[in-house]
């Protein structure tokens, strides 16, 4: 595929990341696994493609932008990430280490899209209350034309100057600077892992964590085979509180049964 097709499509796909998050529809979103594919079959390289995605995806677990908080874009970030290795033949350390800070960076341009469309929100109120829908509807659409911009403009930016400045970069920069950001990179999923456990039910479910990590570790079962048999246990776990739930129930409706018989001998 021709580099300036491709630079277009990543475009595009920038845009419709944050169009698919804002709209609703959510076939994408901004999670890096899906993003990741997208972008492996622009690049032409689904291998390296996953392996960037599936390591933000790691980094991401644990995070969201509850209530309007503001956090990393690590959709962005695979875009970058995967464009820069692809098209730089950066390792797959480097390339995250590079597109990374640029995820990090749409936290200053998040504010400024909030400020922004916190006069949308206000607009589309108004037109709600005068009954003027199409007008509201407009409203609606253009806030997330806004939206796009904070992934568009980034991402436009590092494909115009990003790979030239990029090689550069890397041609004067030691090779131990290199291996350590390789080396960073490959340690930055284990924090999001960690943040994940944070606000998961580990102590209720220790073994089946343990029982993952020596399946995957010790008898190096692939991640699929591990995927399938927790999805097994929590299918088990699940059958197990409804059985629980239902039985309970029972109980309640014969002790509300008894009790009314009671007032009826009375």
């Amino acid at each position: 595929m021709p580099e300036i097709l491709q630079n277009i499509l990543i475009i595009l796909l920038s845009a419709y990341m944050a169009w698919d998050g804002g709209s609703g529809g959510q076939l994408t979103n901004n999670w890096p696994v899906t993003i990741g594919f997208v972008m492996g079959i622009i690049m032409g390289d689904i291998n390296t493609a996953m392996i960037i995605a599936g390591t933000l995806q790691l980094m991401s677990l644990g995070v969201a932008g509850i209530g309007g908080a503001s956090v990393p874009e690590y959709g962005l970030a695979t875009i970058v990430s995967i464009f820069i290795a692809v098209r730089t033949g950066a390792s797959t350390g480097t390339a995250i280490a590079v597109g990374l800070p640029v995820g990090m960076l749409t936290l200053q341009l998040d504010l400024i899209v909030k400020f922004i469309n916190n006069f949308f929100a206000h607009l589309s109120q108004r037109f709600l209350h005068e009954k003027k829908f199409k007008k509201m509807q407009w409203s609606f659409i253009a806030s997330i034309g806004i939206w796009t911009l904070k992934y568009v403009i980034p991402v436009s930016i590092v494909i115009m100057f990003g790979p030239t400045v990029v090689k550069d970069i890397l041609a004067i920069v030691p090779k131990w600077f290199t291996d350590g950001l390789s080396i960073a990179g490959g340690m930055l999923p284990v924090v999001g892992v960690g943040m994940l456990l944070r606000y998961m039910p580990t102590k209720k479910y220790l073994t089946f964590l343990i029982a993952g990590f020596v399946l995957a570790a010790y008898l190096k079962m692939p991640i699929l085979g591990v995927a399938l048999l927790g999805a097994a246990a929590a299918y088990m776990i699940y059958q197990n509180q409804v059985r629980n739930f239902n039985k309970e129930n029972a109980v309640q409706a014969v002790g509300s049964h008894d009790t009314q018989g009671d007032d009826y001998d009375e």
